[in-house]
């Protein structure tokens, strides 16, 4: 007889013990059925699974058809439906139906059927394929009023866009704060040798264990509130998917709210993270700021390009100096999105659940944007953030740390983890050099596109004929160039045509002051003034890899 374990407004109640031992158990049962990342794609084809990706599962059901183990974990896992008691106790054998539902697992249903109690799903990269459990998904349309205050997510998009930032260099410990169902630790268990997560929710932490349990991965996992778990230690990098989101000061979902109220955070832990990191140790999080109509004000009467939204984030960054000490900081906050107000509260609200049409929503909503204009907000950033702690130099003092705070809101296809650490390198390989001694080149992976306008007719200058074959056309009057990377974030800088002529000359054979000397002599310009406007261009030229060391 399978007796049903009371439930609660989260999700089932979950068995703290038995949950992490049977999964442990039912890892071998899935991958003899095929229900891996891998196997889905063979068994659904791109179609189906596209389909399923966007909540559409009949392609799906049609394709993995009824009878089988794969089709029976796929239709009770993925597609959310009922399954015959005996066909689920054959699908996960050697796990029984009775523990299965006894941890939290599954739940009966009528006619002698059961269903999946947790979302239980594939999930890989390129160095591992795991599963992860979660709580069932709560869509905005569905009967209930959102997602409980305990509700634990899966691989969400705010997950996954942080796992692809993450830098995978090898690192002997690393920490997960507020680690969730464990996704993050998942991913950095190919490249971490000590693991370690931590997260305020016991609900999360039982899931968390249990889907270490499937992965084969020994974790330490501790409970408590930001870092008091573990008060004391250092980590060569700490990965952080905080409760990140700008509201009102209470907690409606732990996995959305802090409690602090505003941006707070965001705040917390940024000016807090170098603490905890060792001696070039990284720290990678997701973040979201403010934008007051003070600091936009203050920007642009500053001419400030930032346009005030990188306000906040400098004072934080300020606090996360002074607890990188003795050693310096390098920093680099990337603003992915930023959005209104309404748009920012009803996106949320739709995350957990909610309508914002529904009379809850409604109320939510206003008690949101209330607090929001209160706080003169007019908008709200998103993005990465990336620390690391530098050393002490021979002197004693704090090896200087590079800061930059840029907009990224460009699309972009490759993973940004990459990118990261590519631009944690090159800060490195910058301390303690002058650029102007250094020889530089433009690498295939930079390009130039010119901006042309129809010629005036009217004006004989527009209609000389070229001084070069590959000068300007006849006809066209040009614009402007903008320097383009092809791959990564793709960065774009437009250029004038001193700044064009002195990347033509980055070609590997001259330091970047004899190429200034020559363009000076050759324009008739100071060359010292020319090599100081050029400076600064060429140094986020080669922050962005546009340029690169011989």
């Amino acid at each position: 007889m399978i007796a049903p374990t009371p439930a609660t407004d989260d999700g089932p109640a979950l068995d703290a013990a038995l949950l992490p031992e049977v999964a442990g158990r039912l890892a071998d049962p899935l991958r003899r059925a095929g229900f891996t990342v891998d196997g889905l794609a063979g068994a659904l084809g791109s179609e189906a699974g596209a389909a399923l990706d966007r909540g559409e599962p009949e392609p799906a059901a049609r394709a993995v058809g009824g009878q089988g183990a794969l089709a029976t974990l796929v239709r009770l896992f993925l597609l959310g439906e009922s399954r015959p008691a005996d066909d689920v106790a054959a699908a996960i054998d050697p796990v029984g139906l009775d523990e299965a539902v006894g941890s939290g697992l599954l739940h009966p249903a009528d006619g002698g059927t059961v269903v999946a109690a947790l979302d239980l799903r594939p999930h890989a990269d390129e160095h591992g394929s795991w599963w992860v459990l979660s709580d069932l998904e709560v869509r905005a349309d569905g009967p209930d009023d959102g997602k409980g205050r305990e509700h634990v997510l899966g691989t969400g998009a705010a997950s996954m866009s942080l796992a692809a930032a993450t830098v995978r260099r090898p690192v002997g410990t690393l920490l997960d704060l507020g680690a969730g169902c464990g996704v993050q630790t998942l991913h950095a268990s190919g490249h971490a040798a000590t693991l370690t997560a931590t997260d305020v929710s016991e609900r999360a932490l039982v899931l968390a264990r249990a889907t270490f349990a499937l992965a084969g991965v020994d974790v330490e996992v501790l409970a408590g509130p930001w870092w008091e778990p573990v008060a004391g230690r250092r980590f060569d990098q700490v990965v952080c998917n905080p409760p990140f989101v700008p509201g009102p000061p209470e907690v409606e979902h732990v996995y959305r709210d802090a409690g602090l109220g505003g941006d707070g955070a965001s705040a917390l832990l940024v000016s807090t993270v170098p603490a905890y990191l060792a001696e070039d140790g990284v720290g990678q999080l997701l973040a979201s700021w403010l934008v007051t109509r003070a600091d936009v004000e203050a920007a642009r009467a500053a001419g400030d390009p930032h346009d005030g939204w990188d306000a906040r984030p400098r004072r934080w960054l300020t606090e996360a100096a002074a607890a990188a000490a003795p050693g310096g900081l390098d920093a680099w906050v990337v603003q992915r999105d930023v959005a209104d107000p309404t748009l920012h509260v009803g996106t949320w609200l739709r995350d957990a659940g909610v309508d914002p049409a529904s009379p809850a929503g409604r109320t939510r909503a206003a008690r949101w944007l209330d607090f929001l204009a209160e706080h003169d907000v007019v908008g709200i950033g998103f993005g990465f953030v990336t620390l690391r702690r530098t050393g002490v130099g021979r002197d004693g003092s704090a090896v200087p740390g590079t800061v930059v705070c840029e907009d990224m809101r460009q699309a972009h296809g490759d993973p940004l983890g990459p990118e990261v650490e590519a631009w944690l390198d090159r800060v490195a390989w910058l301390r303690g050099r002058d650029l102007l001694d250094e020889t530089l080149l433009v690498p295939p992976t930079t390009a130039l596109e010119r901006g042309y306008t129809a010629a005036d007719p009217a004006d004989p200058a527009d209609h000389e004929e070229p001084e070069a074959p590959d000068d300007d056309a006849v006809g066209w009057r040009r614009i402007g160039g903008t320097l383009v990377r092809l791959d990564g974030p793709q960065w774009r800088h437009d250029l004038d045509e001193l700044g064009e002529a002195l990347l033509a000359g980055c070609r590997g054979h001259l330091p970047l002051r004899d190429l200034c000397e020559l363009l000076a002599l050759a324009h008739g310009r100071d060359p010292d003034e020319l090599a100081a406007a050029a400076l600064p261009v060429i140094r986020e030229l080669f922050l962005h890899g546009m340029v690169v060391p011989r």
